[in-house]
């Protein structure tokens, strides 16, 4: 019987033989969320899935950098010409995107 992890809505989202953290509930091969879960195991959203975890890793990654650099433990002179290009690439799209969101409210009609 497979112990199962689910979301704040209740939704599986891990099965693990053993018991871990967040996966304490133990439930039959056959119950339906079980099934439910395993359904949606196809090769396409699981590529989706380990897409968006690698979205996710690299802004992880870059604050990481950030948090090195601000308290002395790396200097970004360390890190290789192409990685430094990269950062400050998207250090400037990011401030170009919260600077546009500041002008740009969602609720205003600019049309």
């Amino acid at each position: 019987m497979p112990y199962v992890s689910r979301d704040a809505s209740g939704r599986i989202i891990g099965i693990s033989d053993r018991p871990g953290p967040g996966a304490t509930e133990n439930l039959p091969i056959n119950h339906p969320d079980v099934i439910r879960y395993m359904e949606g195991l196809t090769p396409d959203n699981m590529r989706q899935r380990l897409n968006q975890s690698d979205l996710e890793m690299a802004r992880i990654a870059e604050d990481l950098i950030d948090v090195l650099i601000s308290r002395n433990i790396l200097n970004f002179t360390d890190l290789p010409r192409e990685a430094q290009r990269k950062l400050i690439a998207r250090q400037k799209l990011r401030r170009n995107l919260s600077a546009l969101s500041t002008l740009v409210n969602q609720d205003d009609d600019i049309l």
